[in-house]
């Protein structure tokens, strides 16, 4: 074969990787309209005719908390002030050396309690368990420290009341009503074993007890771009994979799970470095394997308003962590790829995730270079290698404009001309170095999962809105 024809081979490799991604975007897309649009008329019939108002599953709150002094007191205001009648609040000290444990004693008057503790699945030692005396619903865990937030969890089910759990950061607010919301599916589906709702970013918001007192966006470009990737992350792509049944990710920061179904796959893995993925992918091939009939879905307006980093040292470990997460999640589970009984989840998310999520930058980067060498060398015609370039950035600037359009359209959290305009610019800008510089991140986190390196994490600076106002 002649050199001319291996230039072309690649070529075509590169341009054949982006025309593929972006008809599977596109279809995403067009998933994610329908189901919103249906999931919209739903929700305001059922909240029309307050279908759901007497219909309330008891709901156990689970809050893992470890160092989070800044942020734990509003937190756990804003549990206790969900609008929903029948749940309990479980907040998890796992270990802190701050003064966490210490600010929950003495805001919520916490009294040593005497409680049966029942261990189904494995966890740290727990050291004890305070209830309190203002708020009935509310209980503390605490617990040796486990190493991860997944031993927190674990804890914290072992503690549950209720047949459902939520999961929530301690880092997070969720919105009063985005527990009913988020709880619809079970109601709808009683097959459904776990949803997750929308998280975005509270950076630029003001907090005040608990509550959001108003919606803004941050003025920190890292933090603004973050922004649009949330809305991209949650409006379109996840709920696109969930008209599939084919759902892989439920954040932490926001999930309500049938707790049987979780014990019977034995918790969170205590040894996975993305916790909230690899028990999506348990659970999807558990049911798989059983032949049980089963859903994992994605909920788009239950909001959970989270803090995101303004650095670049904390985003890049962050980025990094996922990455490798992604990667030791997907081997895990490998047995799931292209297996009969997976469906959708078998046969095309875990494949998509494999190809453009896990191992997509490192093509995405090598066409970059590859472009550029070839086209400064007259291997390709500057034509072409324009063509490659205007499609690569393209395809970045059509997935997040397409999920503002989106998230205009239906939910309408950002109302403001102003607002709008900076985040269409923003869609545009971070294909201009910001996009490159997190696909390196994601090389890095897969060369070192591929090298079983533990990736670091550090302690994230908090922005004003987690500050008491």
């Amino acid at each position: 074969m002649r050199p001319n024809s291996y230039l072309q081979m690649v070529e075509w490799l590169f341009f054949g990787y982006f025309i593929v991604i972006y008809l599977v975007y596109a279809t995403l897309n067009v998933f994610a309209v329908f189901r919103i649009r249906r999931y919209l008329q739903v929700a305001e019939l059922a909240a029309g005719d307050n279908i759901f108002s007497s219909l309330d599953l008891p709901v156990s709150v689970i809050v893992p908390a470890y160092n989070e002094s800044d942020s734990i007191i509003m937190s756990t205001r804003a549990m206790l002030q969900l609008e929903y009648s029948d749940y309990e609040v479980i907040v998890v000290n796992d270990g802190s050396t701050d003064d966490t444990l210490q600010k929950l004693i003495d805001e919520f008057n916490l009294r040593p309690f005497p409680e049966a503790y029942r261990q189904r699945i494995p966890c740290g030692k727990i050291r004890g368990i305070y209830k309190s005396a203002l708020y009935p619903t509310l209980r503390v865990i605490d617990k040796e420290n486990g190493g991860s937030k997944a031993d927190a969890m674990n804890a914290g089910i072992n503690s549950c009341r209720y047949p459902i759990f939520c999961a929530v950061d301690a880092d997070s607010i969720l919105q009063p009503d985005s527990l009913r919301r988020a709880i619809r599916p079970f109601l709808e589906e009683p097959n459904t074993v776990a949803t997750g709702g929308t998280v975005r970013i509270a950076n630029g918001c003001v907090m005040r007890d608990g509550f959001l007192e108003k919606v803004g966006l941050p003025s920190n470009f890292l933090a603004l771009v973050q922004v649009v990737e949330y809305l991209r992350a949650f409006l379109y792509g996840r709920m696109g994979w969930t008209q599939m049944n084919a759902v892989l990710i439920i954040s932490g920061a926001f999930g309500v799970f049938d707790k049987e179904a979780v014990v019977r796959v034995g918790g969170y893995n205590r040894e996975a470095i993305g916790e909230d993925m690899e028990l999506i992918l348990r659970l999807h091939r558990y049911f798989c394997e059983s032949g049980e009939d089963y859903r994992i879905t994605f909920v788009s307006d239950p909001i959970c308003w989270t803090d995101a980093p303004e650095d670049l040292d904390s985003l890049g470990k962050q980025r990094i962590r996922w990455q490798h997460g992604l990667g030791q999640s997907l081997a895990l589970h490998r047995s799931l790829l292209f297996n009969r009984k997976a469906g959708a989840v078998g046969w095309l998310a875990v494949p998509f995730f494999y190809v453009f999520e896990l191992f997509g930058p490192v093509v995405e980067i090598a066409g970059y270079i590859f472009m550029t060498i070839a086209g400064l060398n007259g291997w390709v015609s500057w034509e072409t290698a324009t063509t490659f370039f205007c499609l690569a950035i393209g395809l970045g600037v059509m997935l997040s404009t397409s999920a503002l359009v989106l998230e205009e359209m239906s939910f309408a959290v950002y109302p403001r001309i102003r607002d709008l305009l900076k985040l269409f610019a923003v869609a545009i800008l971070e294909n201009f170095g910001y996009r490159q510089i997190t696909l390196i991140w994601r090389i890095q986190g897969l060369i070192g999962w591929l090298r079983g390196q533990v990736p670091e994490w550090g302690e994230m600076k908090r922005s004003a809105s987690f500050r008491e106002q």
